[in-house]
């Protein structure tokens, strides 16, 4: 067998040893499962951010508070982040200002009620980053282990040989290294969508504590 095809890719990963195969085979299954979150809260955000937009061309273009809250009860922005918040501080409004006539604590009512939604929203959109972040500085390390382990057995491997040469030598290296490669192949994408979207997500937040704010003052007016 020549020395190109020993040191092949997946020949040298199906006779790596056993360790080595179940680092390969977790880093595997950690950049696998890394992609598929990767996707979903890509398409989360986008879409978060597009009914964001949506809502907010639709509140400031001046239509009345009363119909928009009908609307949104009846489910016309669906999954709409800042649509769940004026939905919640509306519905709160209404019912403090029929049975009181304090207007301050109707606006806090109001405001902690809206709080309580933009947190919820907040944390379904950071859910599962943590795992990004997980894979991002953990991965690099299990390959590494695998690395070093790969060369223990290869320098082991060459304790009984006279004369090592580089033919003995490159394929315990080489199959010791692609481990590390495997585990920079899934920290990567992992590191890189993870600051990608936390930026988005601030944001997104961003966005919506600047409605909740504004939002709040119109109430403010519309009791006086």
């Amino acid at each position: 067998m020549s020395i190109t095809h020993d040191l092949s890719i997946i020949t040298l990963i199906t006779q790596a040893s056993l360790l080595v195969q179940l680092v390969m085979g977790l880093l595997a299954l950690l950049s696998l499962t890394s992609w598929y979150w990767i996707f979903r809260k890509w398409f989360q955000i986008n879409s978060a951010r597009s009914k964001t937009n949506r809502f907010e061309r639709d509140f400031w273009s001046g239509g009345d508070l009363d119909h928009m809250y009908q609307a949104a009860a009846g489910g016309r922005f669906r999954s709409g982040g800042m649509e769940r918040i004026f939905e919640a501080g509306y519905r709160e409004f209404t019912k403090l200002r029929s049975k009181s006539h304090d207007q301050a604590a109707t606006i806090d009512g109001s405001r902690r009620a809206m709080r309580a939604t933009y947190q919820r929203e907040v944390d379904d959109l950071d859910a599962h980053l943590s795992f990004l972040a997980s894979v991002g500085s953990v991965s690099p390390y299990i390959g590494l282990f695998g690395t070093v382990w790969g060369i223990m057995n290869a320098f082991r491997g060459l304790a009984n040989v006279g004369a090592a040469t580089l033919t003995q030598v490159a394929p315990g290296i080489a199959e010791a290294l692609i481990a590390t490669a495997i585990g920079l192949f899934a920290a990567i994408p992992a590191v890189v969508a993870y600051n990608r979207f936390s930026y988005d997500i601030d944001r997104l937040g961003t966005r919506f504590e600047s409605f909740m704010e504004e939002f709040s003052n119109i109430l403010q007016r519309n009791l006086r």
